[in-house]
Protein backbone atom coordinates (compact mmCIF):
# COMPACT_ATOMS: atom_id res chain seq x y z
CA UNK A 1 0.00 0.00 0.00
CA UNK A 2 1.33 3.29 -0.88
CA UNK A 3 1.14 6.23 1.73
CA UNK A 4 1.78 9.45 0.28
CA UNK A 5 0.93 12.65 1.85
CA UNK A 6 -0.14 15.48 -0.07
CA UNK A 7 1.15 18.35 1.25
CA UNK A 8 -0.93 21.77 0.83
CA UNK A 9 1.43 25.05 1.37
CA UNK A 10 -0.22 26.94 4.32
CA UNK A 11 2.65 29.57 3.49
CA UNK A 12 1.45 30.48 0.17
CA UNK A 13 -2.56 30.81 2.24
CA UNK A 14 -1.30 32.52 5.10
CA UNK A 15 0.97 35.00 2.60
CA UNK A 16 -3.11 35.57 0.62
CA UNK A 17 -4.19 36.87 3.87
CA UNK A 18 -1.99 39.23 5.07
CA UNK A 19 -1.73 40.63 1.66
CA UNK A 20 -5.21 40.84 1.71
CA UNK A 21 -4.99 42.46 5.25
CA UNK A 22 -2.35 45.02 4.42
CA UNK A 23 -4.07 45.86 1.46
CA UNK A 24 -7.19 46.46 3.71
CA UNK A 25 -5.15 48.67 6.04
CA UNK A 26 -3.68 50.73 3.34
CA UNK A 27 -6.56 51.57 2.12
CA UNK A 28 -8.31 52.90 5.20
CA UNK A 29 -6.91 56.40 4.66
CA UNK A 30 -8.57 56.59 1.07
CA UNK A 31 -12.00 55.78 2.42
CA UNK A 32 -11.62 58.68 5.40
CA UNK A 33 -11.50 56.10 7.85
CA UNK A 34 -7.63 56.52 8.76
CA UNK A 35 -6.97 55.06 12.68
CA UNK A 36 -4.58 58.01 13.40
CA UNK A 37 -7.36 60.87 12.76
CA UNK A 38 -8.91 61.80 16.03
CA UNK A 39 -12.50 61.90 16.82
CA UNK A 40 -14.58 65.38 16.16
CA UNK A 41 -14.07 68.07 19.51
CA UNK A 42 -17.00 67.51 21.59
CA UNK A 43 -19.53 71.34 21.55
CA UNK A 44 -18.48 73.70 23.87
CA UNK A 45 -20.33 73.68 27.34
CA UNK A 46 -23.33 75.59 27.38
CA UNK A 47 -22.81 79.45 28.43
CA UNK A 48 -24.52 79.59 32.19
CA UNK A 49 -26.55 82.61 30.84
CA UNK A 50 -28.57 80.08 28.86
CA UNK A 51 -29.67 78.06 31.90
CA UNK A 52 -30.07 81.37 33.53
CA UNK A 53 -32.64 82.03 30.92
CA UNK A 54 -34.29 78.97 30.87
CA UNK A 55 -34.30 79.57 35.45
CA UNK A 56 -36.51 82.33 34.72
CA UNK A 57 -38.87 81.09 32.02
CA UNK A 58 -39.33 77.90 34.19
CA UNK A 59 -40.13 80.12 37.07
CA UNK A 60 -42.59 82.49 35.09
CA UNK A 61 -44.39 79.19 33.80
CA UNK A 62 -44.99 78.23 37.51
CA UNK A 63 -46.50 81.33 38.39
CA UNK A 64 -48.36 82.56 35.52
CA UNK A 65 -49.76 78.85 34.05
CA UNK A 66 -49.77 80.14 30.61
CA UNK A 67 -48.93 78.98 26.80
CA UNK A 68 -46.27 81.65 26.22
CA UNK A 69 -43.97 80.89 29.16
CA UNK A 70 -44.48 77.34 29.62
CA UNK A 71 -43.65 76.16 25.92
CA UNK A 72 -40.72 78.33 25.66
CA UNK A 73 -39.35 76.86 29.08
CA UNK A 74 -39.75 73.31 27.11
CA UNK A 75 -38.81 74.06 23.85
CA UNK A 76 -35.17 75.65 25.88
CA UNK A 77 -34.93 72.14 27.40
CA UNK A 78 -35.38 69.89 25.05
CA UNK A 79 -32.05 70.34 22.66
CA UNK A 80 -30.24 70.82 25.83
CA UNK A 81 -31.25 67.28 26.56
CA UNK A 82 -29.02 65.71 23.85
CA UNK A 83 -25.85 67.86 24.85
CA UNK A 84 -23.37 65.25 25.31
CA UNK A 85 -21.23 67.25 27.90
CA UNK A 86 -23.91 67.83 30.60
CA UNK A 87 -24.06 65.47 33.10
CA UNK A 88 -27.22 63.07 34.14
CA UNK A 89 -28.17 65.43 37.21
CA UNK A 90 -28.35 68.23 34.71
CA UNK A 91 -30.10 66.26 32.58
CA UNK A 92 -32.51 65.08 35.00
CA UNK A 93 -33.70 68.97 35.88
CA UNK A 94 -33.84 69.74 32.39
CA UNK A 95 -36.13 66.40 31.90
CA UNK A 96 -38.52 67.51 35.04
CA UNK A 97 -39.21 71.20 33.38
CA UNK A 98 -39.42 69.89 30.36
CA UNK A 99 -42.08 67.51 31.78
CA UNK A 100 -43.89 69.31 33.89
CA UNK A 101 -43.79 72.74 32.31
CA UNK A 102 -47.39 72.44 30.91
CA UNK A 103 -50.68 74.78 31.47
CA UNK A 104 -52.57 73.19 34.12
CA UNK A 105 -56.62 74.05 34.98
CA UNK A 106 -55.56 75.05 38.39
CA UNK A 107 -51.98 76.45 39.39
CA UNK A 108 -52.06 74.15 42.55
CA UNK A 109 -49.01 74.29 44.66
CA UNK A 110 -48.67 70.23 43.31
CA UNK A 111 -48.04 71.72 40.00
CA UNK A 112 -45.96 74.73 41.03
CA UNK A 113 -43.78 73.01 43.18
CA UNK A 114 -41.89 70.64 41.28
CA UNK A 115 -41.03 73.28 38.34
CA UNK A 116 -40.00 75.86 41.19
CA UNK A 117 -37.34 73.28 42.50
CA UNK A 118 -36.29 72.14 39.64
CA UNK A 119 -35.88 75.60 38.15
CA UNK A 120 -34.07 76.47 41.08
CA UNK A 121 -31.65 73.87 41.34
CA UNK A 122 -31.06 74.09 37.44
CA UNK A 123 -27.85 77.19 37.63
CA UNK A 124 -26.37 75.09 40.65
CA UNK A 125 -26.61 71.60 39.07
CA UNK A 126 -25.43 72.59 35.22
CA UNK A 127 -22.35 74.27 36.46
CA UNK A 128 -19.34 73.76 34.49
CA UNK A 129 -17.35 71.35 36.60
CA UNK A 130 -13.62 72.24 36.17
CA UNK A 131 -11.29 69.42 37.06
CA UNK A 132 -9.62 69.84 40.42
CA UNK A 133 -5.83 70.12 40.56
CA UNK A 134 -4.19 66.74 42.36
CA UNK A 135 -1.20 66.45 44.01
CA UNK A 136 2.17 66.16 42.31
CA UNK A 137 3.25 62.41 41.76
CA UNK A 138 6.42 63.13 42.96
CA UNK A 139 5.46 64.70 45.87
CA UNK A 140 6.05 62.91 49.32
CA UNK A 141 2.91 61.79 50.55
CA UNK A 142 1.59 63.90 53.52
CA UNK A 143 0.65 61.46 56.89
CA UNK A 144 -2.39 61.68 57.20
CA UNK A 145 -4.05 62.29 60.71
CA UNK A 146 -1.69 62.07 63.89
CA UNK A 147 0.63 64.81 65.42
CA UNK A 148 2.74 65.44 62.53
CA UNK A 149 5.96 64.51 64.47
CA UNK A 150 9.15 65.62 63.02
CA UNK A 151 11.09 62.71 61.47
CA UNK A 152 14.47 62.61 62.75
CA UNK A 153 15.74 61.28 59.39
CA UNK A 154 14.82 64.39 57.46
CA UNK A 155 17.75 66.33 58.96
Amino acid sequence: MDRTVSVTQPGRRRQLASLAQLALLASLPLLGASPLWAAPEPPPFPPSAEFRSLQLIALACSRENTAEPCDKARSLADPLLDHPRLPASCKDTLWTIRQRSVVAPSNSFERREPIDRAARSLTAVCRLQLPTAKPAANAAPRPQGGLNLINPNQN
